[in-house]
């Protein structure tokens, strides 16, 4: 294993985002401020609890969810595809480094981001409501899996994507509505059957049940659906980036 060009790669992709590191604190907990006051405030002063919970406390895990989503899927697919575009893809691809260790080197930088903004996101909430984590392994274990995975996804995204507006195309006609309608601000139980069923179609709502029970104890599926899915798309999100290199798809002119 090459750690010193692991490291290499991590820590260029770490200074590209201190460089902007106002920008990156300040999206989210204004973002977390505008939420509270819209949900919380607005939607809260009707729905006081939902499955024992108030609400202003339930819409958290949500809340750090959709962040951590947009975020792994942004910045891990634009730390691959600026080399592409740049043309330096092609000194990484001749250097001593294996796909693996390419992928862990921007995937690991994009998620490391992504916990550190959702760590952000659950301190901002701490401010707005009273919090109490049930299981802290387990949302750990929920808060570094969605941010590896969905930054893997977005790797993938970096490298299928020709153009900047391709960029922002899955994120956002499907990352963004797939959250929205995971069960982020509600419990899929409160839908009519038809939409219920149709919402267990949703990989959003495995996310969001299972990193909600970390929390309180409950969620819309159970635990191991939630693991299991969320280890399925891992694997999936996988096999992708290695048929990837193997293929030499969008990596070479």
């Amino acid at each position: 294993m090459n750690s010193r060009g692991i490291y290499t790669i991590y820590q260029f992709e770490i200074a590209r985002t201190l460089r902007t590191l106002g920008q990156s604190i300040a999206s989210p907990v204004i973002s977390t401020v505008l939420y509270f006051i819209v949900f919380g405030s607005a939607i809260g002063s009707h729905i006081q609890t939902i499955n024992d919970v108030p609400y202003g406390a339930f819409i958290v895990p949500g809340l750090m969810m959709l962040t951590i989503l947009s975020q792994s899927v942004s910045n891990a697919s634009l730390g691959i595809y600026f080399p592409r575009f740049t043309g330096t893809i092609y000194e990484i691809l001749s250097a001593p480094l294996s796909f693996v260790e390419i992928v862990i080197g921007y995937v690991g930088a994009a998620a490391t981001k992504s916990v550190a903004i959702g760590l952000i996101v659950l301190t901002t909430a701490w401010f707005f409501v009273p919090l109490h984590i049930a299981h802290p392994i387990w949302m750990l274990f929920f808060l570094i899996m969605t941010s590896v995975t969905f930054s893997l996804l977005g790797f993938i995204i970096g490298i299928w994507a020709d153009g900047f507006e391709k960029l922002q195309l899955i994120p956002l006609l499907m990352i963004t509505p797939l959250t929205f309608l995971g069960g982020s601000f509600y419990s899929i139980h409160m839908l009519p059957l038809f939409w219920y069923q149709v919402s267990l179609v949703n990989p959003a709502v495995y996310l969001v049940s299972g990193f909600r029970w970390s929390f309180y104890d409950s969620g819309d599926v159970s635990l191991m659906i939630s693991v299991t899915m969320i280890s399925l798309f891992t694997i999936i999100c996988l096999a992708i980036i290695a048929w990837i290199f193997k293929t030499g798809y969008g990596l070479k002119k």
